[in-house]
C-alpha cells in the first residue's frame, strides 16, 4: 500500500542523511517530493546544488516525482519559495517535513553571537518560516501535516550544545502551539526526536571512553529508520495524531510525554528564602533530575 499516493510534500534539508530517506521513502509511497536543500557545510557555510538534485534525480530515475529546491530555510523569502515551487510544480501542499539544521558546536562559555543565532536561525526560524509559508494552503483545503525534527539535546540536554538544544525546544513549543492554533482547520503538527548516525551526529566528541562508546551506538542507526514514522504521519493515516513527541532510536519509536508537575508543596503563610532552603528544597530534593543527565543516562541500553 501506498500511504501518500496523490500527496506533495516538501521535505527540507532533503539532500543528504535522514532528510534524503525520508525524501526517498516518501516518493516510494506515492508523494510528490520538493528536495530542499542549499548544500551547505555542516556549520552553514559554503553551498552546492549537488546534493538536493541528487536526490530529486534518484527519485525521478525510480519513476517518482520530485523538484530541488536550494533556497535557505533561514531567509522567509527563500522558505516561501519552498511551499510556492511546490504549489507550482504539483499543484498543492499535504505536508512539511521540518528537518534542516546546522551545527555550531561548543562549550556555553566559548559559543559566541554569531554560532548561538546562525544555529536558531536554521532549526528554530526555518521551521517557523516554512511552516508559515504552508500554513495559507493547509487553512484553505482544510487539511495539512506538520513533522518537525526536535532533539534529545533539547528534550533532555547535551554538553557543548546550548543553542542546538535551545532551538531544537523551541520546536516542540512552536509544534504545540501549531497543533492547538491549527486544529479548527484539520491541520495536525508533531515532532520527532531521532537517533541516526549521520553528516551531524558525526560531529559528537569522541576522546572519553563513554563518549567512544556512545558514538559506536549511534553508528548502529541508520538514517533510514527514521523515515516511515515520517511517511506515517504526512499520511491520512495520521489524521487524529497531533500535538504530540516521538523519538525513533532505530527499531525503537519513543512517545515522550510533555513536562509535568510532579511535586507541590503549600506553606499558607507564604514562603521565605530560609523555608525554602530548610522545608522545600530537602522534600523536593529526591525528585530532582539529574544535574548531569544527558540522553545517555535516559536511554542506557544499547538500540534495538
Amino acid at each position: 500500500m501506498r500511504m501518500l499516493e496523490g500527496k506533495v510534500v516538501a521535505v527540507t534539508g532533503a539532500g543528504r542523511g535522514v532528510g534524503r530517506e525520508i525524501a526517498l521513502l516518501c516518493a516510494q509511497h506515492g508523494a510528490a517530493v520538493v528536495i530542499n536543500d542549499p548544500g551547505v557545510g555542516g556549520g552553514g557555510e559554503g553551498g552546492d546544488a549537488g546534493p538536493a538534485q541528487q536526490t530529486a534525480d534518484d527519485i525521478i530515475a525510480a519513476g517518482g516525482k520530485a523538484i530541488a529546491n536550494l533556497a535557505s530555510v533561514a531567509d522567509p523569502a527563500g522558505a516561501a519559495s519552498i511551499v510556492e515551487d511546490a504549489v507550482k510544480a504539483f499543484g498543492r501542499i499535504d505536508a512539511i517535513v521540518n528537518n534542516a539544521g546546522i551545527l555550531r558546536d561548543t562549550i556555553w562559555h566559548k559559543m559566541s553571537h554569531e554560532d548561538w543565532r546562525a544555529v536558531i536561525d536554521v532549526h528554530l526560524n526555518g521551521s517557523f518560516n516554512v511552516s508559515k509559508a504552508a500554513t495559507p494552503y493547509f487553512r484553505e483545503q482544510q487539511s495539512g501535516s506538520f513533522i518537525h525534527f526536535t532533539s534529545t539535546s533539547g528534550l533532555i540536554g547535551n554538553i557543548g550544545q546550548a543553542n542546538y538544544s535551545a532551538a531544537k525546544l523551541g520546536i516542540v513549543g512552536l509544534s504545540q502551539s501549531i497543533a492547538l492554533d491549527m486544529a479548527r482547520a484539520g491541520v495536525r503538527s508533531n515532532c520527532i526526536a531521532p537517533f541516526a548516525w549521520s553528516r551531524m551526529t558525526a560531529s559528537i566528541p569522541a576522546e572519553t571512553p563513554e563518549q567512544k562508546e556512545r558514538v559506536e551506538r549511534l553508528k548502529t542507526m541508520r538514517a533510514d529508520k527514521i523515515a516511515p514514522l515520517v511517511v506515517y504521519l504526512a499520511s491520512d493515516a495520521s489524521k487524529d495524531v497531533t500535538n504530540q513527541i516521538f523519538s525513533v532510536r532505530k527499531n525503537e519509536i519513543v512517545l515522550f510525554g510533555k513536562p509535568r508537575p510532579i511535586r507541590s508543596m503549600t506553606k499558607v503563610e507564604g514562603w521565605t528564602p530560609e523555608s525554602i532552603a530548610d522545608e522545600l528544597i530537602p522534600a523536593f530534593r529526591p525528585s530532582f533530575a539529574r544535574a548531569d543527565e544527558v540522553s545517555a543516562h535516559v536511554f542506557p541500553y544499547d538500540p534495538i
